[in-house]
């Protein structure tokens, strides 16, 4: 990334424009990362991701990380960030399946995500994570598949895509958007593929 000014030497620092540069760099990082792809059906959550190593001389990364028993994410951007998240989130699952003996519900456990990843915006001793996160899970309400920001927002999705190339993704997912609620699982699994 080439630096534009010195506005994106700190991320607590707000340019003329209202803009956090920090930030933009992490979306970007995410807009560099390798494809991923998240759908749902009535009773099941599908990830895909692609898995292609940077160069020919390196292996590839595990872009799909499961979390807890009923969650996963897919990640598209910076590795590292995710492998913290990861953690976190597994972490967060245990200690809820440990004082309540019942999994996290999905829709919180994003929300306490969203509350982590938002933090790092505010600090200056921090930068932003990273890596954009398709969250897959199931709970008492059905299947979940949320999409989660570097600027720490996040999204309840049918279906989404994220990393490079991701927009004819996003375009498969939306002309064929309707039908998947009544695929059986391995038709969901074939249009995740396709996508």
């Amino acid at each position: 990334f080439q630096f534009r000014n010195q506005y994106d030497s700190d991320v607590t620092v707000w340019s003329p424009q209202g803009r956090l540069h920090q930030v933009e760099y992490a979306m970007e990082a995410v807009k560099l990362g390798t494809a991923t792809v998240g759908l749902k059906n009535r009773d099941t959550a599908v990830l895909v991701a692609l898995c292609k190593p940077s160069s020919e001389l390196s292996a590839s990364q595990r872009k799909i990380i499961p979390i807890d028993d009923h969650l996963g994410i897919s990640i598209a951007g910076i590795t590292a960030d995710a492998r913290v998240l990861s953690k976190y989130l597994r972490s967060e699952c245990l200690n809820y399946k440990h004082s309540y003996d019942f999994t996290y519900p999905v829709t919180r456990l994003i929300t306490n995500l969203g509350n982590k990843m938002q933090t790092t915006t505010q600090r200056y001793d921090r930068r932003p994570y990273g890596v954009g996160l398709l969250v897959a899970g199931y709970d008492e309400k059905g299947p979940h598949i949320y999409q989660v920001t570097p600027s720490a927002t996040f999204f309840n999705c049918k279906a989404n895509s994220i990393g490079s190339r991701s927009q004819s993704a996003r375009t498969y997912l939306d002309r064929n958007l309707n039908s998947f609620l009544d695929c059986s699982k391995d038709d969901i699994i074939c249009h995740g593929i396709n996508a």
